[in-house]
């Protein structure tokens, strides 16, 4: 087992690892930039060390200086927790290099599966059903042509990259040359990769993952399903589990396949395969992610397996103690992205200090945040501020918990997406699990958010 673990990363993420660490008697030693100085994580780590000011180019991403952090701090392997460079295939290499132990899968599988055009082929070969779709398209003449074919409505996304970028719902051939365009420049400029692939669009599609472990050895299980339906402009904002629509038999049998496909292609660590199902419940693989989800609390609460400590257990070498029948699944769990976001006007990033921190408790609850009175929110990052998780022996006793929870959660100071969540917990296609990936835009003016 490793003796120290260096944490790539910030936030709520960063903590979580840390509290892994400390319970699995590792120590930790957390990398930030100048504006995380007095950040919780970079309180609670065992050490700390500065990579650069701000900006996440000049010290997230900054590969050089995360490496020498890792030397100078005897650091025998790195967490990059999610985002950043917890993708980054040549992070993964260097890391492979110097002799690090990056936590997650090999550079090579990561590349295959981070490419989504490269990833779809690889599935189809190890037996997953796909939609009809496109290779890497980079000229508009060549699109035009495939997406005659394909047929409107059609889905535009980029190859690389993530986040909800570079993903538009193109309707008709009128618009299809100046969207294509749009999100060609809009990839190019955050990703360095222009490719652009054009997929078949699913009326009321449900978004549905499946949470994978594979050992060092090829013994691997999958976790169950997070339904993810709950989405603004592609970026998720509650996730729960299980799902509450899909059959039991239909999950398992989206399990027993994605877990076949992974080992096939000789995928390590934790991964999550994605998937589209339609009304008629028939599911299509749409991409995997090759690292930690924002969203694995849920599987967490109702599986009770602590998925950082397998990560870490599996990139140390040891074999996977989990056998498919001993995963028992109880109970359902929700899970609310609270962000830094004023819901009322259109959702505006905020930024300024926590002037008042009250988190909420009691059974079934669990809350990931770095948050604290007095803590300053700052530009350079991503939104996400806490995630406000809970747990019930059912979907109404959860639903009941959560409404209850995000009435006692108290953040003073700047405007949070606790009142959106609030309405959200009390719609009653919510209520019923009727949602799918354009429920919150087709449900604008009942959630407020018109």
């Amino acid at each position: 087992m490793f003796r120290k673990i260096l944490i790539a990363n910030r936030g709520e993420i960063a903590l979580r690892v840390i509290r892994a660490c400390r319970e699995m008697g590792i120590r930790s030693v957390i990398v930030h930039s100048e504006a995380d100085r007095d950040s919780l994580p970079v309180q609670s780590a065992d050490e700390s060390i500065c990579i650069g000011p701000g900006p996440s180019g000049k010290s997230y991403l900054n590969i050089p200086n995360i490496i020498s952090a890792a030397f100078i701090s005897n650091a025998e392997a790195i967490h990059p927790g999610y985002g950043f460079l917890s993708e980054n295939t040549s992070f993964a290499e260097i890391c492979k290099d110097v002799n690090i132990t990056f936590i997650g899968p090999s550079a090579s599988v990561m590349s295959v599966m981070g490419d989504k055009v490269s990833a779809r082929e690889a599935m189809i070969k190890a037996g997953l059903p796909t939609l009809p779709g496109t290779p890497v398209l980079r000229t508009l003449s060549e699109a035009q042509d495939a997406a005659r074919e394909i047929g409107f409505p059609l889905m535009l996304k980029a190859v690389a990259g993530g986040g909800g970028r570079g993903i538009r719902l193109i309707k008709s051939p009128d618009e299809f040359d100046r969207i294509f365009t749009i999100a060609q420049n809009e990839v190019r400029e955050a990703f360095r990769d222009d490719g652009i692939y054009l997929e078949r669009y699913v009326e009321k599609a449900r978004h549905i993952e499946i949470q994978v472990l594979v050992d060092n050895y090829g013994h691997g299980i999958h976790l169950g399903e997070r339904n993810c339906s709950c989405q603004r402009r592609n970026q998720k904002v509650l996730e729960e589990s299980p799902s509450p629509i899909l059959p039991r038999e239909l999950c398992e049998e989206i399990g027993q396949k994605g877990i076949r496909a992974v080992q096939e292609i000789g995928y390590r660590n934790a991964g999550t395969l994605e998937f589209l199902v339609d009304e008629q419940n028939r599911y299509y693989f749409m991409e995997m992610n090759t690292r930690l989800q924002v969203e694995h609390p849920v599987t967490e609460l109702v599986t009770s397996v602590d998925l950082v400590k397998e990560q870490i257990r599996i990139a140390s070498g040891l074999p996977l103690q989990l056998k498919q029948e001993d995963i028992k699944f109880r109970g359902h769990a929700i899970e609310c992205r609270i962000t830094a976001e004023d819901a009322d006007a259109d959702f505006r990033p905020q930024t300024g200090t926590v002037e008042r921190y009250q988190v909420p408790g009691g059974p079934g609850v669990r809350v990931d945040s770095h948050l604290y009175a007095g803590y300053e929110v700052p530009p350079h990052y991503d939104s996400l501020l806490s995630k406000l998780v809970v747990w019930g022996e059912t979907r109404n006793e959860a639903i009941a918990r959560m409404q209850r929870a995000l009435d006692e959660y108290v953040i003073e100071g700047l405007a949070t997406t606790i009142p959106f969540h609030k309405r959200l917990l009390s719609h009653e296609g919510f209520i019923k699990g009727d949602t799918y990936t354009r429920f919150l835009q087709e449900e604008a003016e009942a959630l407020g958010i018109g």
